[in-house]
């Protein structure tokens, strides 16, 4: 396979051989030359052109040895910008003597070529220990956005507690949808943790691979039931808070209602066509009067409501610093 373009064969001293191809033509002459030297590759390949998002399979070819084929989609951008579009659809298969992966970034092969990634690769005495070696290196980037994430939800909480405003809110359901797609992507990688054991069964816990990246997959795991709780707390807050202003507000125009409602009265009275109302016809004396009994009728019911405890706060200037 060394005449092969675009290929690179490491062998790393355990009798096994990673693959990594980049195929944009699914008839290029490196695609055939697997057919040719992996027999067992072929239904495999022929289902890849059709493969467009995540997708995994344990097989038993001779009813023994188990193989491990699938597509995991992944971002290594930090923000959404675009869904889906912004993933790469890496392909792969874990035989017993050979991994293989096709179109995987240039990003993360240089990655696994350092002496790091390197030295963890030599140390695994299976394919399927280094698909995990892999794996967990892909995982990284979930960390990285993840923790852009977790910046973008502190400042939607402080923008939360100095100031609620209505915008917050799609602020807030903008973060579940991010925490949503950071999930749907994240969740393939556990099932390829679940497909190893189908195929391997208890082999896997010896596997210093498969343990760091369980581990790694169980802190990614933690935090996205973390923020989920957090966001619906969010949430909860907001409608609390929408709900109290909302009665505040009801309250506040109910009060404002009933103290000019002498005023109201007075007005409609006074405001009539008819000859003999008193004072009418007395001019300012009148007016005076009348104005006078206007305000003192609206003091009166005012000072009434509030000795009855009936307004409570809802009149009183609020404090800057209040969360509401």
């Amino acid at each position: 396979m060394d005449d092969m373009r675009k290929i690179r064969v490491d062998e790393n001293g355990q009798g096994w051989s990673w693959v990594n191809l980049e195929v944009n033509d699914w008839d290029e002459l490196e695609v055939r030359q697997l057919y040719n030297d992996y027999p067992f590759t072929k239904e495999w390949l022929d289902m890849l052109p059709t493969v467009e998002s995540n997708y995994l399979s344990v097989r038993f070819p001779d009813g023994r040895e188990p193989i491990i084929i699938g597509s995991l989609l992944y971002s290594m951008e930090e923000e959404i910008k675009d869904g889906t579009r912004d993933c790469v659809l890496m392909h792969f298969l874990v035989g017993k003597d050979i991994m293989i992966t096709i179109n995987l970034d240039s990003h993360t092969c240089r990655v696994m070529g350092e002496k790091d990634h390197a030295a963890m690769l030599h140390a695994c005495p299976r394919p399927v220990d280094g698909m995990f070696v892999l794996a967990r290196t892909i995982l990284h980037y979930f960390h990285n956005g993840m923790d852009r994430f977790e910046r973008n939800l502190r400042r939607v909480e402080e923008t939360m507690k100095k100031r609620n405003r209505k915008h917050l809110m799609d602020q807030i359901l903008s973060s579940r949808f991010e925490l949503l797609y950071w999930s749907n992507l994240f969740i393939p990688f556990l099932e390829l943790e679940t497909a190893a054991r189908e195929a391997y069964l208890e082999q896997m816990d010896d596997s210093v691979p498969f343990q760091r990246f369980k581990y790694r997959a169980e802190r990614m795991s933690g935090l996205v039931k973390h923020y989920e709780k957090e966001i619906d707390t969010l949430i909860s807050i907001d409608d609390a808070i929408s709900a109290f202003r909302g009665n505040d507000i009801m309250k506040t125009l109910t009060i404002m209602t009933a103290i000019f409602t002498p005023a109201t009265v007075i007005g409609a009275i006074w405001g009539m066509n008819f000859d003999f109302l008193p004072w009418v016809k007395e001019g300012f004396f009148g007016f005076m009067l009348i104005s006078g009994l206007t305000l003192f009728a609206t003091i009166g019911f005012y000072l009434w409501i509030k000795a009855k405890g009936w307004t409570g706060d809802l009149l009183e200037v609020e404090d800057e610093d209040s969360n509401l």
